[in-house]
């Protein structure tokens, strides 16, 4: 009987609507709740079982007759129509690959918090409300303290504002559009589970802020409401767009960071360590002196081969001070690039990175992304 329970769970993890994680799409999920009646991967098993809910492995565990006749009747397309009923369009709904602190409050907010069930919310979600404010810590802008900073988001005025002291009557520090704004989870590189990088425009440079909030249900709140924010901008600056259209373009993860070491444009120049970082959608390479940066040294825009642009690996022949030894070529139509990788597999990743942004056709906006660039120089 064990074998034949067995064998039917198998079965039934095989199918097209249980074949991946009812909350991070992981694929072939091997473990489930049997109290809500999902198949999830073992990552979101350890978060379902700090909520107190039932779960077991189901090729390793013992599995009672009724309760697979539970499974059966339930699955992941019953608690995605239960469960998922409501998810608010511009809603991140976190990937395998995703953070811990994102999967961990998105399987919260739909089993534990009841957010997307369709029932009015009172007082409503605050990611609902258009308008958002409380106390974030915030990187200093010359050095690695972390404040206390007040922040105020404004789905009408389109903006995040903060406050360098809690004293608002000496006025805003920024106040910042969300026409170009962008957060992005950095748990890794800020040193914090909850840390968050946010990346906005300022004149002729772009800006970085790392924050973080203890709570990683206000974090994610945070996050949700730049994304609610940014949903509504889109929908006015681009009221025949889509939701299919518009959804990827509200905020984005960037396809690489890392440090390479760079020459200067006669490539005699002593090669220096930068932290770069690729943003596909904008087809920027930027590049800092620090992870941690306010502020970029510069953005070479990467554009498609039919207009002069290409990747390659390369020994760089005349170079100095290089510590590292597996090159990357970046042709533009106004000058070369040379980079160095510590190691091969880092160069493997760079070259596919970049060779993805370069195979993707040029979007009208790109050409003017690129001739600001130009102008810039």
């Amino acid at each position: 009987m064990a074998n034949h329970n067995k064998k039917t769970l198998l079965e039934l993890m095989k199918l097209p609507e249980n074949s991946a994680c009812a909350d991070c799409r992981a694929p072939d999920p091997d473990w489930a709740s049997y109290k809500l009646g999902l198949f999830v991967c073992l990552n979101c098993s350890g978060i379902h079982r700090s909520l107190c809910s039932r779960v077991k492995s189901i090729k390793l565990d013992f599995w009672e007759d009724e309760l697979v006749e539970f499974m059966r009747s339930n699955g992941n397309a019953s608690a995605r129509a239960q469960y998922e009923k409501a998810v608010p369009p511009y809603y991140y709904r976190p990937q395998h690959n995703d953070c811990a602190v994102l999967r961990d409050q998105w399987i919260r907010a739909k089993y534990q918090r009841l957010e997307f069930t369709g029932e009015t919310k009172y007082p409503p979600l605050s990611y609902t409300t258009g308008f958002y404010e409380g106390m974030l810590w915030k990187k200093g802008k010359e050095n690695m303290q972390f404040l206390k900073r007040k922040f105020v988001l404004s789905e009408r005025e389109f903006t995040l504002t903060y406050y360098n002291r809690e004293n608002e009557s000496k006025g805003p520090k920024a106040v910042i559009p969300i026409k170009d704004l962008n957060a992005t989870f950095q748990s890794e590189k800020i040193g914090h589970p909850h840390g968050m990088q946010i990346t906005y425009q300022d004149d002729d440079h772009t800006r970085n802020l790392y924050v973080y909030h203890e709570s990683p249900e206000v974090i994610v709140t945070w996050y949700n409401a730049i994304r609610a924010a940014r949903y509504a901008y889109l929908k006015t600056a681009y009221p025949t767009g889509s939701d299919e259209e518009l959804i990827p373009k509200i905020t984005r993860n960037y396809l690489k960071e890392g440090y390479m070491e760079k020459t200067g444009p006669l490539q005699k120049e002593a090669f220096k360590k930068r932290w770069f970082i690729l943003d596909s959608q904008n087809r920027k390479l930027f590049y800092f002196k620090g992870k941690l940066d306010a502020e970029e040294l510069g953005v070479i825009f990467i554009g498609t081969e039919s207009n002069g642009y290409s990747v390659k690996d390369c020994v760089p022949k005349h170079a100095r001070g290089n510590k590292w030894k597996c090159g990357v070529t970046v042709e533009t139509p106004d000058r070369q690039f040379v980079f160095m990788c510590e190691l091969e597999r880092e160069q493997r990743e760079w070259l596919n990175a970049l060779r993805q942004v370069l195979s993707r056709p040029m979007a009208p906006q790109d050409y003017s992304i690129e001739a600001n660039i130009k102008y810039k120089r």
